[in-house]
């Protein structure tokens, strides 16, 4: 089972729309960013989705902070597709940011990629 947290201002309607999604192998809770990098460290989470208003700055600033910049990534207000998502966890990038209008189209995307990754 891959634990997906949710955080930031959008946690919740993340959260609702992941779940709604109706993947069984993912397990998707809301968190607040201290919460998600104490469990992160733990080897309690594998995913962190956050949300804010613009998708650049406080959606990941304390996860980029306590866990370093290279395993976090911010869409800001772009759009990402399947390929770009898949090149980014191919990568090792486990922390996500993005704007709260995109809530709708990227933790759909966000989900299923991850999914796929088993």
């Amino acid at each position: 089972m891959t634990k997906i947290l949710t955080g930031g201002v959008g946690k919740v309607e993340v959260t609702r729309t992941i779940d709604a999604l109706g993947i069984d192998s993912l397990d998707v809770a809301a968190s607040s960013d201290i919460d998600a990098a104490m469990k992160f460290r733990a080897g309690q989470a594998d995913y962190y989705l956050g949300t804010c208003h613009t998708g650049a700055g406080a959606s990941l600033g304390v996860l980029v902070g306590l866990m370093g910049s290279a395993v976090c990534h911010t869409f800001g207000r772009g759009v990402p597709d399947a390929a770009q998502i898949d090149a980014l966890l191919a990568d090792g990038k486990k922390v996500f940011g993005f704007s709260m209008d995109q809530i709708d189209t990227i933790a759909p995307l966000m989900a299923r990629a991850i999914a796929d990754r088993g």
